[in-house]
């Protein structure tokens, strides 16, 4: 039996508004599970919320945040992105909130930030492990 290699792609557009953010867990959740790529969810879901709950925190605008999520096994991509060129910061250790980039940093296997359009794309990639292998056709 071999690996099927499969890449896997899909593109969400959500309004500016607190409801995305459990709209882009549901959905990011419903394609890993029609993915077989379970194996993501959790740091994926994690990770994801803090991004949108960021762009809905730090960026004022109506337009539109997008997430992409982008599955070429091993590896699983999930962006967003927004209207903002501002860069993503950290805030001090000790500070109230502000832990999302911080926990990028301790879960993603690698994660960035990049310009898009006018704006910029947060992202974050997660490597599945060698015990949770893609399924074999």
């Amino acid at each position: 039996m071999t690996v099927v290699p499969t890449t896997l792609r899909a593109t969400i557009d959500l309004p500016p508004d607190p409801r995305s953010v459990p709209a882009a867990r549901s959905v990011v959740a419903q394609l890993l599970a029609a993915w077989a790529a379970e194996s993501f969810c959790d740091n994926a879901l994690l990770l994801l919320s803090e991004l949108v709950t960021n762009v809905l925190r730090h960026v004022v605008s109506d337009a539109a945040l997008q997430v992409r999520v982008h599955l070429a096994d091993p590896v699983l991509r999930v962006s967003v992105a927004d209207d903002s060129a501002d860069p993503p910061r950290t805030l001090e250790p000790g500070a109230a909130g502000g832990h999302g980039m911080w926990l990028l940093a301790v879960l993603a296997d690698r994660w960035g930030s990049e310009q898009h359009g006018s704006g910029k794309q947060v992202w974050f990639e997660l490597t599945r492990g060698a015990g949770d292998e893609p399924p074999v056709a």
